[in-house]
């Protein structure tokens, strides 16, 4: 997504932002199995994103957010209750999505979606113009802790 402000250069990003591709995949195919009406294809895919995003947002919570919610407590704050949202929607479609709670996870998805914007085009590009170096090496220190749904659990150390 994000190419033109040269944050991919910084690994941190780097790895949000795969993850970030890998969760709008995924989005994709929840639409494809809610157009198909296969609502247990539906739940396993939440469950994956719900596994993608455990790690992702410990990252952005214990390390990104933090480091610049000083410059941008409103815009953080917003980011977060929308994690809380998207957390429960995810939780709920992993147990099992039944015709009363199929638009909830589709409504959060939504969310999700413009979410992923708003880091990519927001966040990321104001991290990379305002953090320093220990702090970009704090946030690597979370994701070491965190670990990444693309890489597997977090090493024992």
């Amino acid at each position: 997504m994000c190419e033109y402000c040269g944050c991919q250069a910084i690994e941190s990003i780097r790895q949000l932002t795969d993850e970030h591709d890998l969760v709008v995949d995924l989005i994709g195919e929840v639409l494809s199995a809610h157009r198909a009406g296969d609502r247990d294809r539906m739940s396993a895919l939440a469950c994956r994103i719900a596994t993608v995003l455990g790690p992702h947002t410990a990252v952005e919570e214990k390390g990104l957010f933090p480091a610049i919610a000083g410059d941008f407590p409103d815009h953080i704050e917003a980011l977060v209750h929308e994690h809380r949202l998207i957390e429960a929607a995810l939780a709920e479609a992993a147990e099992a999505v039944e015709a009363e709670g199929e638009e909830r996870l589709l409504d959060a998805l939504a969310v999700l979606r413009q979410h992923i914007l708003a880091e990519q085009d927001g966040v990321f590009p104001a991290a990379l113009a305002t953090l320093a170096t220990a702090q970009w090496e704090a946030i690597e220190g979370v994701r070491a802790q965190a670990g990444s749904a693309l890489r597997g659990p977090p090493s024992a150390a």
